[in-house]
């Protein structure tokens, strides 16, 4: 999922959601691209249970890249532990970094 600055229409963030399968080239392929230095996050969205799992994912060589784009997990409890909270008063991407967790 993208998140598109209304004014410029340019990628503002990324979200890639990892409910059962492993990380996808989704993310590799955006990272690599021309856009990557204009993102103000990129994050994996998954299960609360799969932190782990995230976190040796990206330590594979094929996303080293990535990696330094300080790609944040986003468990689903946070997201909803928190969604009415971030509907009400956030604005822009501080509500979500607040509650997404380095990987690196």
């Amino acid at each position: 999922m993208l998140w598109l600055d209304k004014a410029s229409s340019r990628i503002v963030a990324a979200y890639e959601m990892e409910h059962t399968t492993s990380i996808s080239s989704g993310m590799l392929d955006l990272a690599l691209g021309p856009e990557a230095h204009a993102l103000e996050g990129m994050f994996l969205v998954a299960p609360d249970g799969r932190e782990g799992e995230v976190r040796e994912q990206l330590a594979r060589p094929a996303f080293s890249r990535v990696a330094d784009l300080k790609v944040r997990y986003l468990p689903y409890g946070e997201l909803k532990a928190n969604r009415e909270t971030i509907a009400r008063f956030g604005h822009g991407m501080k509500p979500i970094r607040a509650i997404a967790r380095e990987l690196v």
